[in-house]
C-alpha cells in the first residue's frame, strides 16, 4: 500500500493563488500611485514657492484638501474619480507646503539643508518601514485603534496649539510635543497600512494611497518642525 498522502485541494490552492495576485496588484498600484502623486505635489510646492503664495492661501488649500479628503475620497474611492481626487488632494497639500518650505529658506541659515535632512529622514523611514511591512507580512491590524485615538489627540492639541499662536501665546513646548507625537503616529500608521495592504486587509488603492501620502506629509512637516527648533540657524 502506498503511504497516506495529504489531500489537496485545488480549489484552495487557486483561491490562495488568486489571493495572493490581488494583494500583489493593490501593492503595485497604490506605490505606483503614490509615486505620481508625491512628484505632483512636489511639482505643486515648487511653484508655490516660486510665486510666493502667501499662508493664508496655504491654510485656504489645506482645509479645502481636508475637505476632500473626509467628504469626497469615500465617496469616489470605489470608481475612476477617485484617482482625480487623489490628485487634487496631493496638488492642494503641495501647493499649501510652499509658504512653510519659503519660511525656512528664508529664515533659517541652515533652512535649505533642515529641508533637505527633512525630506531625507521622510524618505528613510518610508521605505525602512514599509519594507519591514512587505517583507514580514506581520498583522499589524492590533495598531488600529491606539494610532486613531492617538491621531485624534495630537489633532485636538495642535488646534489648541495654533489658536494660542494666532492670540499671542505660542506654545512652543506644546507645539514641539504634537510634532514628535505625530512623527511617532505616522510612522505607525505606515506599518498599519502597508500591513493592511499585504495581508489583504485593504484592497482599495485609492483609500491605501491617500492613507500613505498623509502618512508621509505628516512625517516630514512634523520632522522639519522638529529639526528647525533643534538644528534651525537664524
Amino acid at each position: 500500500m502506498e503511504p497516506n498522502r495529504p489531500v489537496v485541494s485545488h480549489a484552495g490552492l487557486g483561491s490562495r493563488a488568486s489571493g495572493v495576485l490581488a494583494t500583489n496588484k493593490v501593492l503595485r498600484n497604490t506605490y505606483w500611485l503614490l509615486s505620481l502623486t508625491l512628484l505632483f505635489s512636489g511639482a505643486m510646492a515648487g511653484v508655490s514657492m516660486l510665486i510666493g503664495a502667501p499662508y493664508g492661501l496655504s491654510l485656504l488649500c489645506s482645509l479645502v484638501a481636508l475637505g476632500l479628503l473626509w467628504f469626497a475620497v469615500p465617496r469616489t474611492a470605489n470608481s475612476a474619480k477617485g484617482i482625480y481626487v487623489v490628485f487634487a488632494i496631493t496638488g492642494l497639500l503641495g501647493f499649501g507646503l510652499g509658504p512653510v518650505l519659503n519660511a525656512y529658506v528664508h529664515g533659517f541659515a541652515n533652512g535649505s539643508q533642515l529641508i533637505m535632512m527633512a525630506f531625507g529622514m521622510t524618505g528613510i523611514a518610508f521605505l525602512g518601514l514599509s519594507g519591514y511591512a512587505i517583507t514580514s507580512k506581520k498583522d499589524f491590524s492590533f495598531m488600529r485603534n491606539f494610532l486613531f485615538t492617538g491621531i485624534l489627540i495630537a489633532f485636538c492639541l495642535g488646534i489648541v496649539s495654533l489658536v494660542a499662536a494666532m492670540f499671542g501665546y505660542p506654545l512652543q513646548p506644546l507645539a514641539l510635543t504634537v510634532s514628535a507625537m505625530f512623527a511617532g503616529l505616522m510612522c505607525g500608521l505606515i506599518l498599519y497600512q502597508t500591513g493592511e495592504i499585504v495581508n489583504g486587509g485593504e484592497t482599495n488603492y485609492v483609500l491605501a494611497t491617500v492613507t500613505l501620502y498623509v502618512s508621509i506629509y505628516n512625517l516630514f512637516t512634523s520632522l522639519l518642525h522638529l529639526l528647525g527648533a533643534m538644528a534651525g540657524e537664524e
